[in-house]
């Protein structure tokens, strides 16, 4: 078999587990550095291993190096969601947990479930994908500074410093979202699809951002089921015993991507009169009010894709939007 290598990341180190093509485990801890990476890459062809099969969980923007350097060495490389490797783990009656134990884990994931390889996004994604994190960072500064500006009444000093805080995150937040709205401006296919997803009542500029962002190249998911996983917001049943079930969603996708759905949902519920006759349907049917708006981000997902996919912009009169499914 082709040499299969499991990599778990930290954030100063990785840990890695080689299955050679003999099924022989060897292990070894390496900085998450670019020396780290290249005695990686000397580890392995030492091994005999240079042009193993690659796996490691997505987590951000530290495996991010790892991940880009070893492609560009020409090793087959996939990223695949933790949650999957996690349910794999519980399949296998895992009880331990070490670095060492989880890069073992992951090859040996790799060996079974042959994910599919990894392709690292385009730099005018990648550059997209960077700011719209930072805006999110920025955002989350400045919520922490209103939030102790709030319960600070003891200081004058104190509160002055955060209000001045508070004031250089709001400009930096407007700079930002220039610079996001400039840089899709500058690339026409970025911009093309942008403008198609304006085009769905309650998706706007940020909205379309955020989703180009973090879906990437939308041809990458081979039907709409799993662009909505990705974003977690698959249905999911947890039932036990004689416990009564109860329905949410999956949540395994970015969090910050559903929160930007949240309020083109409801925007869609009150602009779109289509989706807003689903959704009276919805709450007639028992759901509750966060149900419903759960199932219109659902609903502008599949819009998403499907527009996206097509490149076509939004027909209010379209007769296949299947908004009754």
């Amino acid at each position: 078999m082709t040499a299969i290598v499991g990599i778990d990341i930290a954030k100063d180190k990785f840990d890695v587990c080689l299955l050679n093509e003999a099924g022989k485990r060897q292990q070894a801890t390496f900085a998450n550095s670019k020396a780290g990476i290249n005695q990686l890459h000397q580890w392995l062809k030492k091994q005999g291993a240079k042009q193993a099969q690659v796996c490691l969980e997505a987590t951000g923007i530290y495996g991010d190096l790892v991940a880009e350097t070893l492609y560009s060495r020409n090793y087959q490389v996939s990223v695949v969601n933790p949650a999957r490797i996690k349910a794999y783990g519980e399949s296998q009656m895992r009880r331990n947990k070490t670095d060492g134990l989880d890069a073992a884990l992951i090859a040996d994931f790799c060996r079974t479930q042959q994910p599919n390889p990894w392709t690292p996004p385009p730099p005018e994604l990648k550059e997209l994908r960077a700011l719209i994190r930072h805006l999110d960072d920025l955002k989350q500064e400045k919520l922490r500074a209103h939030n102790r500006l709030e319960v600070q009444d003891s200081s004058q000093a104190v509160s002055q410093h955060l209000q001045a805080q508070i004031r250089l995150l709001e400009g930096q937040i407007q700079h930002t979202l220039q610079l996001i709205h400039d840089h899709i401006d500058r690339y026409p296919d970025l911009k093309r699809q942008r403008d198609l997803l304006d085009s769905i009542p309650g998706i706007g500029d940020l909205t379309a951002s955020y989703l180009l962002a973090e879906l990437g190249d939308i041809s990458r998911f081979q039907d709409v089921g799993e662009v909505v996983a990705f974003v977690g917001l698959n249905p999911c049943l947890h039932q036990s015993g004689k416990r009564k079930a109860t329905h949410g969603i999956s949540r395994m996708g970015r969090a910050a991507l559903r929160a930007a759905l949240y309020m083109p949902a409801i925007v869609a519920k009150r602009c779109n009169p289509r989706l807003a006759t689903w959704a009276n349907q919805l709450a007639q049917r028992g759901l509750t009010g966060k149900q419903v708006i759960v199932a219109l981000m659902r609903k502008l997902i599949h819009l998403a894709y499907g527009i996206l996919k097509s490149g076509r912009a939004f027909d209010p009169h379209f007769a296949d939007l299947q908004l009754a499914s």
